[in-house]
């Protein structure tokens, strides 16, 4: 809403008090009247004078009440009852957010997260509340989407429920952004509230790592689902057209094949890892000189991804861990430099790729033995909704639950790896920009303190993607309810903050250095945020404040399971057997 009669119009009457101290984007208000301090709320929002035609927006963020001693007049007898009685000093805290300008250019009551000039000592602070209230959220849900922003609804402010809160779409996959929140706190619905407003763009983008099968339940047009193959795929027909990944090992970096094949604490690891990639390098190059593509041949490395055969592999290896060699000086054989030094990679290596778990890597169809099989997975994929034809899914949601625990980083970041040299490699005028949803990132993105050699390969990924990706049309969201174990990095890069219930200290402490430091006294609301409440700060929020976020058309199965009412009741609930079928057979039996 944008008038052109100011939105914040005052009385002298209707002061709360005014400004005793300035401190660059804090200030102190003195309030003189108990009445009206009474009034007065953390987290609330008041304006104070500015210039001609402005007003400072702020948070009220402390509010005190002290005695004041009076000063005693030593001409009076002590013992007297003329004495004064100590007085009081009523102090609020305000931290500046932005400016409300009465006219800026062409357009009246502009919000803007800027603060061009403080306020004056003894400038007045008046409260927005009630009708004020009211047509200040108006405003910022009006500047929210001019300027060609997207609006990016996500629900209503806690502040005045009848305004609805934007946040600028572009701003939010552009720099990045972080959902956080505790078990039942609501964060898997806000995921899927956004999800569901990104599926219905004409030509979204966007997929989300999905590691439990949560957001299973969210269907429709522009939605497709896909899953990571399990060990019951392995001998039928499914594929990407039924919604089954498989992905080929030579998908792998040479950085990821490494801690998936060779195990550091051997003496020998170096000598392993050297003559792997020999192995890998010469396969590749011989496959692509039997179709006669020399195109790729030209500029041809370990990591360009083109297939090779795991079994030629083995078998070079066997013959370099069992050569022998010409002695200079006898003129007998002795055992060559890598004789019986690779017989434990060599196990490993047999022993992945029989193992039925990894079949998605190394038992899929002839088709994923092409090179042509990366252009049909990439536009399944990465391509836009009107890119794909017959297909028309803006939003991919990946299933890896069925993927081992110990690789999951690994095969997560592959694909975040696909997605960033995708966007590397296309020309800037046909980018077309990617989102990926990161959930539970904390499995896959932690803490380096906390990294294998999996998690480090993955680490170093999605921290080029935070550093890197917005310049390439790559963008995250980082999901998770221990942010205290996500990659601070990879947070650092997320510049925008949507923060639901936390009790964790360590949590509350991780979300608290991401706020500016005006703002850091925000973390003190996380602990007592009701179920679906978040605290929304950054640079796709014109104004840092509490939101109920509106739940999703469809909820993810993330809901806690309801003990006592299902032990309440009477029928018979049953599927134990099926569930036994389903371990057996290492596939989920619907």
């Amino acid at each position: 809403m944008t008038g052109t009669a100011p939105i914040l119009a005052f009385n002298d009457n209707e002061a709360l008090g005014r400004v005793i101290s300035v401190d660059t984007a804090t200030v102190i208000v003195e309030i003189s009247d108990a009445e009206r301090l009474r009034r007065m709320q953390v987290n609330r929002l008041v304006a104070l004078e500015s210039d001609p035609g402005q007003h400072l927006i702020g948070i009220i963020q402390k509010i005190t009440r002290r005695a004041q001693e009076p000063a005693v007049d030593t001409a009076v007898d002590a013992d007297t009852d003329d004495l004064e009685q100590p007085l009081e000093q009523n102090l609020v805290r305000v931290a500046l957010i932005g400016t409300l300008f009465g006219k800026r250019g062409s357009r009246s009551n502009v919000f803007q997260r800027t603060i061009e000039s403080v306020p004056r000592i003894s400038a007045a602070c008046y409260p927005i509340e009630e009708s004020r209230l009211t047509r200040f959220m108006q405003v910022i849900a009006d500047v929210s989407a001019t300027d060609g922003a997207a609006r990016l609804s996500l629900g209503s402010y806690t502040l005045d429920s009848s305004a609805e809160a934007f946040l600028n779409g572009n701003k939010f996959f552009q720099r990045h952004a972080v959902i956080v929140g505790s078990t039942g706190s609501g964060k898997s619905w806000t995921t899927a509230h956004v999800l569901e407003q990104v599926a219905v763009l004409p030509n979204a983008n966007a997929l989300v790592f999905d590691i439990h099968g949560e957001y299973s339940p969210i269907t429709g047009e522009g939605v497709r689902h896909f899953r990571v193959a399990g060990p019951g795929d392995l001998e039928g027909s499914a594929g990407l057209e039924s919604g089954v990944l498989f992905l080929p090992h030579w998908l792998l970096s040479y950085d990821a094949m490494i801690p998936m094949f060779v195990d550091r604490s051997d003496e020998n690891a170096p000598n392993q890892a050297m003559l792997m990639a020999q192995c890998v390098r010469d396969d590749k190059l011989k496959i692509l000189r039997e179709r006669n593509q020399d195109d790729i041949i030209r500029y041809f490395t370990v990591d360009s991804p083109v297939p090779f055969s795991m079994g030629n592999v083995i078998e070079a290896l066997k013959i370099k861990n069992s050569e022998m060699v010409q002695g200079a000086k006898t003129g007998t054989e002795k055992q060559g430099p890598f004789h019986g030094k690779l017989s434990r990679l060599i196990a490993r290596l047999e022993s992945k790729i029989t193992d039925r778990r990894l079949g998605f890597l190394f038992n899929g169809s002839s088709e994923t033995e092409n090179t042509e099989y990366l252009q049909h997975l990439s536009k399944v994929l990465f391509a836009g909704r009107q890119d794909q034809n017959s297909k028309t899914s803006g939003i991919k949601i990946i299933d890896f639950s069925e993927v081992p625990s110990d690789i999951l980083p690994l095969i997560v970041s592959m694909i975040a790896r696909m997605a960033f040299s995708i966007q590397q490699w296309t020309l800037p005028a046909q980018r077309h920009p990617i989102a990926l949803f990161c959930d539970e990132a904390h499995n896959y993105i932690p803490d380096r303190a906390q990294a294998d050699s999996a998690s480090d390969v993955s680490i170093r990924i999605f921290e080029r993607i935070a550093k890197e990706g917005r310049k390439y049309g790559l963008g995250l969201v980082v999901i998770s309810q221990r942010p205290s174990e996500v990659n601070r990095t990879v947070l650092s890069q997320c510049n925008n903050v949507v923060a639901m219930r936390l009790t964790n200290a360590d949590d509350q402490s991780r979300i608290r250095s991401l706020l500016p430091d005006n703002l850091g006294s925000y973390s003190e609301l996380l602990p007592v945020l009701d179920t679906g409440e978040a605290l929304v700060v950054g640079d796709a929020s014109l104004l840092p404040t509490r939101i109920r976020v509106t739940p999703p058309k469809q909820e993810p199965s993330s809901a806690t399971v309801p003990f006592w009412d299902r032990w309440s009741t009477s029928e018979t609930i049953g599927g134990l057997e099926a569930a036994v079928a389903s371990w057996q057979r290492q596939n989920i039996q619907k």
